[in-house]
């Protein structure tokens, strides 16, 4: 028999390729294990999804090349990871060869960003202190290296030839030592360690309130019982100690020698997530590895490389960390388990909370969700009997929840077609004043960044639009152009009226670049920063604002979803949301559901410290309910009405749904494949499965492709997606027509 391997080779293929194991690589190739092959006429790398073995003729008949050769020892996947892919992959109807992309980080895949290094040089034989005396009179420079070295000693006696100031040419002082055989040169691996210049200061865990030791007690059953526990989703209010219950449950975890995946949802969440980790974890700081997208494919690579070698055993990161390959896996904490960004929104289209809890299953291990506001998914999970749920119905240290007060913005002064918007009421600026002479901290929230939301014409109604998508472009001050957040499509403003040449075109509506303008009048003496795409492009600029809010060097904080959730900040008192009906008429059942949970996130953030916290909330539309049940922080109610909505009309979490989106430059082209692929799935529709009609989607045109889609509802993915693969694969699209599957999308636009 002939000992072959099955590879995924790295391509765009999902195709997977027989590879017979030389006799010397024999013990060495296991599943999961990264391999170099040839394919056809070139050289390429894969990933060996299985072991197999073929009689010889076989062999002969299909032609078995030997595999070329072994990337690394230590597999890059576990075989539960690879099973843990294939279960992605036929769920969310996404190629094998795009979860492999999911689960292998570019930077590992391609290897164009291995190991750092840098020449040291180091003592070749120990030198005598007369010999160095002798060497002294004869080169003193190379004498002062010797020394050097031997002062390193016990560092490793090592020096950087960069800081020596000198090359390995002959004549130089170190060339002349290697020549003399007391030093050589070796290459030192440096890691690029994204948190190297941080400082953290060592906590001790809390003493936990009722309800939070009553929580801990099921999480400790849970880690001690993976195999017969349920996942756990601990619905407590903001400020009711959630995080602590995290970092408790991790050092449980450690304790029985395991290890821990932490998610969080934003980037703007990871610093101080990586910060209350490493902080509780002073001691072992060194084997907690942090992924998200904001690295450099080296730091990633390396962040990567220290999971993959067995050196971490706690990592912290956005959705992609759920795939870090951990081995003997004890805990996996979804903080803010309700957030959308969870949500890959390319191929393999998969949601990492759900994901989570697939991989507790295979592990197995304890999975802990937490949020303010869980999803409502979530939250029928455990009405079901699928999910635990865990209640933190108080703040600890008795602390109150923020009072929050709707302004309705029909009635100030600016309201009114002719009129501009009023940015501040006459509430929040006095309520802004009044921290401010206390020493308070504010934060404003508002979802849209820019200056002006659009440019239009009051003459003939003409509002200045994107080439490529169907929006109106933004106009940014700083760089006074109209910009796409869409497509990233920029010009300059117009001085007049494209279509009527009226001078008089102006601004409509505001952003967050706006906003801190008119702050900036208003309270001229605050020290004030803006939180968005925008501001925070650079590089660690996030986390060094944050840190100067946190260390009082800022008075008010303006900013978009990147300050709404998971941070704590004692000395905020004071909340202001302006335009908090933003998302609520967007043509798409969750609206409801995300302007509630982004308003109680958002509140969340006053009163956290012994001050009570004030929430004023800006509003045209006061009397909706995602409005008056964040009001009053009744969760519950609100929960109560929705499924009474979702039930009536026969959307999740009592169906499962499937969308799909046909997208061209071609706009009657993209329109006619979609109402093709409908008469087909039309053609033997399972009983239960609900399709509507094909319609533009609410984006009907984006980077220049016009968009259209279908809806597919049904009690159970599976009964939708084995028909649907049965007629998508025989169905061919044009080149320029591109079909995308979405199961269950969090956006329907």
């Amino acid at each position: 028999m002939i000992r072959a391997a099955r590879v995924l080779v790295d391509g765009s293929s999902s195709r997977e390729f027989d590879y017979s194991i030389p006799e010397a690589l024999r013990d060495r190739v296991v599943v999961g294990a990264r391999v170099r092959v040839s394919l056809r006429k070139r050289k390429s790398t894969g990933t060996v999804a299985e072991l197999i073995e073929h009689s010889q003729s076989e062999a002969d008949r299909m032609r078995l090349r030997d595999l070329d050769g072994l990337i690394d020892d230590i597999p890059a996947l576990t075989p539960q990871l690879l099973d843990l892919g294939r279960w992605i992959s036929k769920y969310y109807c996404a190629p094998m060869e795009s979860v492999m992309r999911a689960l292998l980080p570019e930077a590992v895949r391609t290897d164009a960003h291995s190991a750092k290094t840098q020449k040291v040089v180091v003592l070749a034989k120990q030198p005598k202190k007369h010999e160095i005396d002798e060497l002294a009179r004869k080169a003193p420079r190379q004498a002062s290296i010797l020394r050097d070295l031997l002062e390193n000693a016990n560092d490793g006696g090592a020096v950087m030839l960069s800081e020596i100031g000198s090359s390995t040419a002959p004549k130089s002082p170190v060339g002349g030592l290697i020549e003399k055989g007391w030093v050589r040169i070796e290459d030192l691996k440096i890691e690029r360690d994204p948190h190297d210049q941080d400082e953290f200061v060592a906590t001790k865990p809390l003493t936990l309130t009722e309800e939070q030791a009553a929580a801990m007690e099921k999480v400790l059953e849970a880690v001690e019982n993976p195999a017969g526990s349920k996942p756990i989703l601990i619905h407590g209010v903001t400020g009711s100690g959630k995080t602590e219950i995290y970092l408790q449950a991790v050092q449980r975890v450690l304790d029985r020698g395991m290890s821990a995946i932490v998610l969080v949802p934003e980037i703007s969440l990871t610093p101080q997530t990586v910060d209350r980790v490493k902080s509780r974890f002073a001691d072992i700081q060194g084997q907690v590895a942090v992924l998200h997208s904001s690295l450099s494919q080296g730091e990633r690579y390396d962040e990567w490389q220290k999971i993959h070698q067995r050196r971490a055993r706690i990592v912290v990161g956005a959705r992609s960390a759920i795939f870090a390959p951990l081995e003997n896996l004890g805990l996996i904490v979804v903080d803010e388990e309700h957030e959308g960004s969870y949500k890959q929104d390319s191929p393999p289209r998969y949601h990492a909370r759900d994901i989570a809890v697939v991989r507790g299953k295979f592990a197995p291990c304890a999975v802990l969700l937490g949020s303010a506001t869980p999803g409502i998914e979530s939250w029928h999970n455990t009405m079901v009997g699928k999910y635990q749920l865990v209640s933190l119905k108080k703040r600890v240290d008795d602390q109150t929840m923020p009072l929050i007060r709707i302004v309705d913005m029909r009635r100030e002064s600016g309201f009114g077609p002719n009129k501009a918007p009023s940015i501040l009421s006459e509430r929040l600026r006095g309520a802004i004043d009044k921290r401010l002479e206390d020493g308070e901290q504010v934060i404003l929230f508002l979802n849209r960044r820019g200056f002006a939301t659009s440019l239009m014409c009051p003459a003939c109604g003409h509002a200045c639009e994107c080439k490529h998508c169907s929006v109106s472009l933004t106009f940014h001050r700083k760089h006074e152009r109209l910009m796409c957040h869409i497509c990233g499509f920029q010009q300059i403003a117009p001085r007049k009226c494209p279509e009527c040449s009226n001078p008089a075109i102006r601004f409509a509506g505001f952003g967050t670049e706006k906003v801190e303008e008119i702050l900036g009048k208003v309270f001229s003496s605050a020290r004030i920063a803006r939180v968005d795409a925008d501001t925070m492009a650079r590089k660690h600029k996030l986390r060094d604002t944050l840190n100067a809010f946190k260390a009082h060097k800022l008075d008010m904080l303006i900013g978009t979803q990147m300050i709404a959730k998971g941070l704590h900040f004692p000395s905020v008192t004071l909340v202001g949301i302006l335009n908090a009906d933003m998302g609520l008429y967007t043509p798409d059942f969750r609206a409801g559901e995300r302007t509630f949970s982004l308003l109680t996130q958002v509140a969340g953030r006053a009163g956290r410290g012994e001050l009570k916290g004030e929430v004023i909330v800006q509003t045209a539309t006061p009397h909706s309910p995602s409005i008056q049940f964040a009001r009053h922080h009744d969760y519950e109610g609100f929960v109560d009405q929705e499924l009474e909505f979702r039930k009536g009309f026969g959307f999740p979490p009592f169906t499962h749904v499937v969308l799909l989106t046909c997208r061209s430059t071609h706009e009657r082209r993209a329109e006619f494949c979609l109402e093709t692929l409908h008469k087909r799935l039309l053609d033997g529709l399972p009983e239960g499965i609900f399709m509507g009609e094909p319609m533009a989607s609410p984006l009907a045109r984006a980077a220049g492709q016009y968009r259209f889609q279908l809806m597919l509802r049904a009690p159970t993915t599976k009964l939708i997606t084995a028909h649907l693969n049965k007629v998508v694969a025989a169905t061919t699209m044009p080149e320029d027509v591109i079909l995308t599957i979405d199961v269950d999308p969090t956006y329907l636009g």
